[in-house]
């Protein structure tokens, strides 16, 4: 049976066996017990059932930031918690920086954590995740970062800034233009997608360039994140823009 911790609530992968749900509990220290079956949608919501407790909320640490989340509501992604850590690591003093896609803050809280930002700009659909990136901005007692409630495709072209993350992987690339459009002349892309890996080395970046005009395109990094099906990557693109 494979598990993580969130918190004080275990999930569940979808092949669990008939179990003692209680006692798994009281073993792993959690209040609940979940199963969540997929993410649905581009607000990223859960599908999900409670399998022992009842509270679905918690607060989850990870690389020295807080975190709160209901598990019922917005998506946790265990996987990249390197790749977050790699991001806060990579700004510079005084950088403008957007997060498109921002979810609860999981690339936003570490920048403003461990960098120190002129400005983070996490921009956000879903309500409910935007509810707990303000929660999480209050929690880590950060001041350089601003959350707003809305369309990346309508709200990016609104900021310019020297780096832009696209923590996203489902038709990321239709939000490329307007996230090129917003970067400062040398600014860095960090863009997720997920491609076959006989493409790796090919479509993340020719897609990039489709969308760069007449804009120089330099490839910094591929980085790998996972698997995310047979035989498909969940990749990273570092560019910078000129």
């Amino acid at each position: 049976m494979k598990y993580k911790k969130i918190g004080d609530i275990l999930i569940l992968d979808n092949k669990y066996p008939n179990d003692d749900f209680e006692a798994l509990s009281k073993k792993h220290n959690v209040k609940t017990v979940m199963k969540i079956d997929h993410i649905q949608g581009t607000k990223r919501e859960p599908v999900y059932k409670i399998l022992y407790g009842s509270e679905t909320e918690t607060i989850n640490k990870e690389n020295g930031c807080l975190f709160k989340l209901d598990l019922s509501k917005v998506m946790w992604s265990k996987g990249n918690n390197n790749e977050r850590l790699r991001i806060a690591k990579l700004v510079e003093d005084n950088e403008t920086v957007i997060d498109m896609f921002a979810g609860i803050g999981y690339f936003s809280i570490p920048i403003g954590v461990h960098s120190n930002p002129k400005q983070v700009y996490a921009i956000e659909l879903n309500p409910n995740s935007h509810y707990y990136l303000c929660e999480n901005i209050k929690l880590n007692k950060l001041d350089n970062v601003t959350p707003i409630l809305g369309d990346c495709m309508v709200e990016t072209p609104k900021f310019k800034a020297d780096r832009i993350v696209m923590g996203y992987v489902k038709t990321t690339h239709h939000y490329l233009k307007v996230a090129i459009d917003s970067l400062n002349n040398g600014g860095i892309i960090h863009y997720h997608e997920t491609v076959p890996e006989k493409l790796i080395q090919t479509r993340p970046i020719e897609r990039i360039k489709s969308q760069a005009g007449d804009r120089e395109v330099e490839l910094l990094k591929i980085n790998k994140i996972k698997k995310y099906a047979p035989g498909v990557e969940h990749v990273v693109i570092d560019a910078r823009i000129n």
